[in-house]
């Protein structure tokens, strides 16, 4: 709490993705159409499953929470990027920073454990489709994503701590559009070594444990789709070559970024731009077009929509 106090640094300067005016102005436009067609699409997904009740099973359950987490957080760094695209000198508070980055930590690894237990929900319909009902109630899928909760508000804590223990009383220039732990503990006044080494065992660990389980679960649904009838396999492989497409966009960068000490912000800034924009527009895209039901649920809702406006008028 001391270094906290004495702290010099009240804001830092974003660099931002580029200094070019023309191509802020191009990204910002970019950007804002994929932002607002981010919000509107997880949204649209949030209500179809919240409205129609044969989709109140524990896939759609789990995608409905994918669709949230996309909505937060997309929120927690696009906004701030779009301004500092309008402005001349892109800056954020001290305060302002460390609460974007837990927030950013919380969501991001709040989606890591969530694709996990969406791989899990696979690997037991699919491998043992007689004890679905029984393994994956609802009870259950409510206390997996409160554990989920519960595991990315600590990870996040984590690093939130590891950042807001040191110094930080000099530069104060972070080469990057947001706040996350490795640029910023860049600018601390004092050897960040061991500081970046507990980072990498807590972000990248979990992020690659994470993902070794889920090609560990797909490789076992691959071998046991062999006894599976053709129409099952068509099924359970249009399913789970949606889901784990979301998987490689997301925990691709992920990995490239906190499993290295050692890192290139002016790079990583470029590959956060996947996982911070372009995934949680994807999400909604590959798993809407992709399922029938969803598909169908969702004009079902436009027509009683149309009905219920036409009885009104």
């Amino acid at each position: 709490m001391d270094a906290v106090n004495q702290s010099r640094v009240t804001e830092f300067v974003f660099l931002g993705l580029t200094d070019n005016w023309v191509l802020e102005i191009i990204f910002f436009m970019g950007f804002s159409v994929t932002y607002v067609l981010t919000l509107l699409g997880n949204i649209l997904i949030v209500v179809t499953i919240a409205f129609t009740s044969r989709l109140h099973t524990p896939m759609y359950f789990f995608l409905s929470n994918l669709s949230f987490i996309d909505i937060c957080h997309s929120s927690v760094t696009v906004p701030k990027m779009l301004e500092g695209f309008l402005l001349a000198r892109k800056t954020i508070s001290f305060d302002n920073c460390i609460a974007q980055l837990f927030f950013l930590h919380l969501f991001a690894c709040a989606e890591i454990f969530l694709l996990t237990i969406m791989a899990y929900d696979r690997y037991v319909a699919i491998c043992t489709p007689l004890h679905y009902s029984t393994v994956m109630n609802m009870r259950v899928c409510v206390q997996l994503v409160f554990a989920l909760w519960l595991g990315a508000t600590i990870h996040s804590l984590v690093q939130t701590f590891l950042t807001i223990r040191l110094p930080y009383c000099g530069p104060n220039i972070i080469d990057s559009y947001f706040c996350d732990v490795p640029p910023v503990i860049k600018l601390a006044c004092t050897d960040t070594y061991l500081t970046g080494i507990l980072i990498v065992s807590n972000s990248g660990t979990i992020s690659l444990t994470c993902f070794l389980a889920l090609v560990a679960s797909y490789s076992v649904i691959l071998v046991s789709l062999r006894k599976q009838s053709a129409e099952g396999r068509r099924k359970a492989l249009s399913t789970c070559s949606a889901h784990f497409m979301v998987v490689s966009l997301f925990f691709g960068p992920c990995i490239f970024i906190y499993t290295r000490p050692d890192t290139s912000y002016s790079v990583d800034k470029v590959v956060s731009v996947f996982y911070t924009v372009v995934t949680p527009l994807l999400n909604p895209l590959i798993y809407t077009l992709r399922n029938e039901e969803v598909k169908n649920a969702m004009k079902q809702l436009k027509q009683q929509q149309v009905i219920f406006l036409n009885s009104y008028t």
